[in-house]
């Protein structure tokens, strides 16, 4: 994908040992809410801080956190071929959806980003390691990278392209989007009043959040080139619950989707409509 090389006046970029996270005003975590995440972690082997976040629902519209006096932006931006792939994936990100929210006449908040420099860190969300794998903390509204989970999924996938490590953080930027409109609230709101369907709502968060990854892609379709949409697709399906758990969880205790929901909902949004997003969740 040919995107323009980043700016950094345009994002908000630092690592995890240059200060800030730390437990903000997360509130507290429920007992079901650590079954649920321990699930997630110790057999999906997926980002339990992120579905701990989402089932609680811990919600925060505070102000966006700036990168921390003495940090490099550009620097850190620099640093590798990823690090430079993912801040000009987040300068497209934030210029596709403040355009988005603008035309719907509501007010865009860029998320911060934070690349993973140490094995243990503090987030708003709690304590996180680079072992967790991307995830986004809505508490400190900022996505959390290692960039060492791109060679992962390229194993994973068995294809390598920049289209696939860029679905990654546009995945986690959905997951800002719902943040900032308030679909983590309502949806923590259900779960309270129906903790049954506490899976079977977080599965809609992320199959949204897929969906809104597409629409990113959409939006910018001019600039896709050959193959990456079928590397996007074999991402989305080599992280799809069924693909990693290989049947030992059943499908109730899924927490993310199945890879053929993955892939139908990055189809769906590469149709470039967030309103068909929307309806994941919504049922409409």
């Amino acid at each position: 994908m040919r995107l323009n090389p980043f700016d950094t006046s345009n994002i908000n970029v630092g690592t995890t040992g240059g200060g800030g996270g730390g437990r903000g005003r997360a509130g507290s975590i429920g007992c079901g809410t650590i079954v649920i995440a321990a699930i997630g972690y110790l057999v999906f082997g997926l980002d339990p801080f992120q579905t701990a976040a989402t089932v609680e629902g811990i919600q925060q519209q505070g102000q966006v956190q700036q990168a921390p006096m003495g940090e490099d932006e550009q620097a850190i931006c620099t640093s590798n071929q990823f690090a430079t792939e993912t801040c000009n994936g987040l300068q497209s990100l934030n210029q596709t959806w403040a355009g988005i929210f603008a035309d719907q006449g509501a007010q865009f908040e860029q998320p911060m980003l934070r690349f993973a420099t140490e094995q243990r860190f503090n987030t708003g969300c709690g304590p996180g390691s680079i072992g967790m794998g991307p995830f986004y903390c809505p508490a400190d509204q900022t996505i959390y990278i290692d960039v060492g989970f791109y060679d992962q999924l390229g194993r994973m996938s068995g294809r390598g392209g920049d289209f696939a490590r860029y679905y990654v953080i546009a995945h986690e930027f959905g997951h800002h989007v719902q943040t900032i409109t308030g679909i983590s609230a309502q949806i923590r709101s259900a779960q309270q009043q129906d903790p049954r369907r506490a899976n079977q709502l977080q599965v809609l968060m992320e199959l949204q959040a897929d969906c809104y990854a597409g629409v990113w892609a959409g939006k910018n379709r001019n600039l896709i080139e050959p193959g990456d949409i079928e590397g996007g697709m074999a991402a989305a399906t080599a992280i799809g619950d069924d693909t990693l758990t290989q049947g030992r969880v059943s499908a109730e205790n899924f927490t993310h989707g199945t890879s053929r929901q993955r892939s139908q909902a990055l189809q769906l949004g590469l149709r470039g409509d967030d309103r068909a997003c929307d309806r994941i969740v919504t049922g409409g």
